[in-house]
């Protein structure tokens, strides 16, 4: 890496350090547990980091705390608008609740009904608006302009991917020796806080992008070298599906701090979240299965790895469909 991105995931690591401490009393400290039967199968002691069990279901409520603490007084008062596939939007919500702030919500007409109930359930004002992650979030952001209201995004916002970064020092607390992690990516926030906050440890990390061949649009934006605009099909891993924002500061981070991608096929992702829920008896979303797929199709013996298992919400329509094949 050049120094330029050496000094930036320095900083970001330092800032999810900070991140950490602040939001201690509001996130839950989740599990990092260790697979015996992925560990056999694989010959690899592998860990799953289970931010499914993170209040709201996800790791998203991590950067969506720090982010509404660092509001002063005039824009908790104003107001906030989030876009969202779901997670980011219960986040959302449910940080607002606990500090008193309202707002709106912004979803993708396809939204999953688990994902809107989740978001109602913690007071949030949810909004329909577009077939896409991207389209969503350009409305929202509008909408936050013409009414005087704070726009919180889902990914591009460096108070987010700190937020989100709180996770892996979580991890680096409880396995410092990690070789390996395994992080799903949609705009690039978990994995640019995570892995920045890994390679500041140990820049021999590999940190392993992965996502659905649906929609594998920083993977591929990564490879061109710059921010693509390309459509994105139905997946199971919806938390991951959508366009990147033009001039996203995950997207140089994400090339600073990912290794290498893994893209993996719905029947990957089905299958992967067949045999996690089997074997671990935890019921997760399509994206925490897009890690669970990647890390099946990586050659990993002899190394301690770490699967973030990013999210449990998923509805019991599509998770019967997972379940009968």
């Amino acid at each position: 890496m050049p120094n330029v991105a050496e000094s930036t995931v320095d900083r970001v690591a330092r800032e999810s350090r900070e991140a950490a401490r602040r939001i201690a009393d509001f996130v839950r400290r989740t599990p990092l547990v260790f697979s015996e039967a992925f560990s056999d199968e694989l010959g690899a002691k592998v860990y799953f980091k289970l931010e499914n069990r993170q209040t709201t279901g996800s790791f998203k409520l991590r950067g969506a705390t720090n982010r509404l603490m660092l509001l002063d007084e005039q824009h908790r008062a104003s107001g906030c608008v989030a876009a969202s596939s779901g997670n980011h939007g219960a986040a959302v919500a449910s940080a607002m609740q606990r500090l008193g702030i309202s707002g709106v919500i912004f979803v993708p007409e396809q939204t999953s009904t688990a994902k809107v109930a989740a978001i109602r359930g913690y007071g949030g004002d949810v909004r329909f608006f577009g077939t896409d992650g991207l389209d969503t979030e350009e409305h929202a952001r509008r909408f936050a302009v013409e009414n005087g209201m704070t726009y919180l995004s889902p990914y591009n916002d460096e108070a987010v991917i700190v937020g989100q970064g709180s996770c892996g020092v979580e991890i680096l607390e409880d396995l410092p020796d990690v070789d390996m992690a395994f992080v799903a990516v949609g705009g690039g926030g978990l994995i640019g806080g995570v892995g920045s906050v890994l390679k500041a440890h140990d820049a021999g990390i590999r940190v392993i992008g992965c996502q659905p061949a649906a929609s594998p649009v920083m993977a591929r934006s990564i490879e061109a070298g710059e921010i693509l605009e390309m459509p994105s099909e139905a997946t199971l891993s919806d938390g991951t599906a959508g366009g990147i924002e033009a001039g996203a500061i995950t997207f140089p981070l994400n090339q600073a701090v990912v290794d290498e991608f893994v893209i993996v096929d719905e029947e990957q992702i089905a299958s992967a979240m067949r045999h996690y829920m089997d074997q671990e008896g935890d019921r997760i979303e399509g994206a925490a299965g897009v890690a669970v797929a990647a890390l099946q199709m990586t050659e990993v013996r002899g190394r301690t790895v770490v699967v973030v298992i990013c999210g449990g919400n998923i509805s019991d329509e599509i998770l019967e469909s997972v379940r009968t094949g």
